[in-house]
C-alpha cells in the first residue's frame, strides 16, 4: 500500500521543504535535529542562572532551575513550529531549529556582576530581554532597506565565520567536553571518531533513509558504545588531585530514573525586572542576533535549498527570533534564536522537510513536559554529540564559502572576506587583545568571530568603491 502511494506521488522526497513524507521517516529525521541542539539550548540557562546563584547566594533561584531547562524545551519547540509554518508575518518558512542562544551568555555574565547577581540579576535579564526582543521584531519588519547592507559576500562571510566559531566547540565536544576531568582521554576520542565512522559509512554507503538519518544512526551506536564500555571499562578514575571522578563518557541512567513522568511548565517562574544596566548592552546584542539569523537562513536556504534567501523569508526568520525571545523571557527562559548547529546538519544531510523538523519541534515540546524523556536525551556524552558535530560544523563553512562564490571574486569581494575573517574573526578567536578597551567593547566582540567579522564586512561593503565593471552591466 505504501509502494503505492509513493507511485501516485501522495509521498514526496525529504529533500523537499513542502514534500509529505511517512511519519516513520519524520520521526527519526526530527529526532537528529533534537539530539544535535539539545545539550547547547540547555547549557546557556545552566551558566547564567549558577552564576546568578553564586554571585547573589539566591538558592530559590536554584529551586527553579528544573522548571527553566523544561521551559526552555517546550519554548525552543513552539517557536520551531512558528519558524516552519509561520502565524502572519511570524515565522520565514524556513528548515530552521529555534533554541535558547549561547551568544548572548557573555552579556548576560557582565549583567549579572553589575546587578549583584541573585534573583535580581537574573529577572533583569529578563526585562531586557521581552525589550530586546520586541527591538528585533522592529528590525525585522525593516529587513528590506537593510538587505542593501547584507549581500552574499556579506552574508556569505557571516555563515563562514559561524561555521568557524563552531568548529572549535565540536572539537571540544568530541575531546569530552572542555569541562571534563578527563576531556581528551583515549576513550573519549576513541568514542567520538567512531561516531563520525559510522556517520559517514551510513551517509556515502547506504542509500534512502539509511543515509538521510546518519546523524541519527551515529548518535545511536554512540549510545550504545558507551553503555558497552561501562561494562567492560572502569567507569572511573583518581585524578593528580587525589579525587576520584566519573569519566565524561559514563551514562548517568539515575538521572533518567530520578525524573518525573510529567510536569506542566510554569509561567513567570522568575519576575522580569527592568533596569537600564542590562537594557542598553542587551539591546546591541540582538542587533547582531539579527545579523546572525540573516546568516543562518542565507546559510541553511544556500546549502539546503540551492538558493538564496527572499526578503519575505529573512524578515519572517528575524521577527520570529525576536517575538520567540520575549515570549521564552515570560517562561524564565534566555532569547530564542536559529541554531547554527541545525543549519550545519541540514547542510550536511540536505533534509530540509518541513513535517520532519516539525516532528522534531514536537519532541521538544514532549521534552518540556515530560521530564524523564528529556534526561533520556540529556544524559548523552558530550564525545558522542562532537563526533557528529565536528562534520556538521565544518559543513557551514562551506556553505559560507558557496554563497561568497555567488559573485564573482573580485579584488573587492576578496578584500571583504580575507579582511573580515582575518581581523574581525581573529579578534574574536584572540580576544585578549581587546582587554584595554571598555569591558562593554570585549562582551560585544569578543565573545566568539561572529559579530567582529560581520560589523567588519558591513562596513568594508559600504566604504570599498564598487566593482566598475559591474556597475556598468
Amino acid at each position: 500500500m505504501e509502494k503505492q502511494k509513493k507511485a501516485t506521488g501522495a509521498y514526496t522526497s525529504p529533500y523537499e521543504f513542502e514534500g509529505r513524507i511517512p511519519l516513520k521517516e519524520a520521526i527519526p529525521l526530527g529526532m537528529q535535529h533534537v539530539l544535535a541542539m539539545f545539550v547547547g539550548n540547555l547549557t546557556p540557562l545552566l551558566i547564567i542562572t549558577n552564576l546568578c546563584a553564586a554571585l547573589g547566594g539566591a538558592q530559590e533561584l536554584l529551586a527553579v532551575q528544573v522548571s527553566l531547562l523544561q521551559n526552555a524545551m517546550l519554548i525552543a519547540g513552539i517557536v520551531t513550529l512558528v519558524q516552519l509554518y509561520a502565524v502572519g508575518p511570524v515565522g520565514g518558512k524556513v528548515p530552521i531549529i529555534m533554541g535558547t542562544s549561547s551568544g548572548f551568555i557573555g552579556v548576560f555574565q557582565s549583567v549579572t556582576k553589575v546587578m549583584g547577581g541573585g534573583v535580581l540579576a537574573y529577572g533583569a535579564i529578563l526585562g531586557a530581554s521581552i525589550l530586546g526582543g520586541l527591538f528585533e521584531t522592529v528590525l525585522g519588519f525593516c529587513i528590506r532597506p537593510m538587505r542593501r547592507l547584507l549581500p552574499a559576500v556579506v552574508t556569505g562571510t557571516v555563515v563562514l565565520s559561524i561555521g568557524l566559531s563552531l568548529i572549535g566547540v565540536g572539537v571540544s565536544s568530541f575531546g569530552g567536553g572542555s569541562s571534563a576531568k578527563d576531556y581528551g582521554s583515549l576513550e573519549n576520542l576513541l568514542l567520538g571518531l567512531a561516531v563520525l565512522t559510522v556517520i559517514l559509512v551510513f551517509k556515502h554507503y547506504f542509500k534512502g533513509m539509511a543515509s538521510s538519518s546518519c546523524i541519527l544512526c551515529g548518535i545511536i551506536v554512540g549510545y550504545i558504545l558507551a553503555a558497552l564500555m561501562g561494562l567492560f571499562l572502569n567507569p572511573t578514575f583518581v585524578t593528580l588531585e587525589g579525587e576520584e571522578v566519573t569519566k565524561a563518557w559514563v551514562l548517568n541512567w539515575a538521572k533518567v530514573a530520578e525524573a518525573d513522568w510529567i510536569s506542566l511548565p510554569k509561567i513567570m517562574p522568575v519576575k522580569p525586572v527592568f533596569s537600564m544596566k542590562a537594557i542598553a548592552p542587551v539591546l546591541i546584542m540582538f542587533i547582531v542576533t539579527a545579523v546572525e539569523t540573516v546568516g543562518d537562513i542565507s546559510g541553511v536556504m544556500e546549502g539546503g535549498m540551492g538558493r538564496e534567501a527572499t526578503d519575505k523569508e529573512l524578515s519572517g526568520g528575524v521577527v520570529c527570533d525576536g517575538l520567540g525571545s520575549s515570549l521564552a523571557a515570560f517562561f524564565g527562559v534566555l532569547p530564542n534564536t536559529s541554531f547554527s548547529q541545525n543549519v550545519g546538519l541540514v547542510t550536511m544531510t540536505g533534509i530540509v522537510n518541513r513535517f520532519a523538523l516539525a516532528c522534531g519541534a514536537v519532541f521538544l515540546m514532549a521534552c518540556g513536559l515530560f521530564p524523564k524523556l528529556a534526561a533520556l536525551v540529556s544524559i548523552m556524552p558530550q564525545s558522542v554529540l562532537g563526533g557528529a558535530a565536528v562534520i556538521m560544523f565544518a559543513s557551514i563553512v562551506i556553505s559560507g564559502i558557496q554563497l561568497v562564490v555567488k559573485e564573482p571574486l573580485t579584488a573587492r569581494n576578496m578584500t571583504i572576506v580575507s579582511v573580515a575573517l582575518g581581523l574581525g574573526y581573529g579578534i574574536g578567536a584572540n580576544s585578549a587583545v581587546l582587554l584595554g578597551l571598555p569591558e562593554a567593547v570585549g562582551l560585544i566582540f569578543g565573545g566568539s568571530g561572529i559579530v567582529p567579522a560581520a560589523l567588519v564586512a558591513i562596513v568594508l561593503n559600504l566604504c570599498l568603491p564598487r566593482d566598475k565593471e559591474k556597475e556598468n552591466r
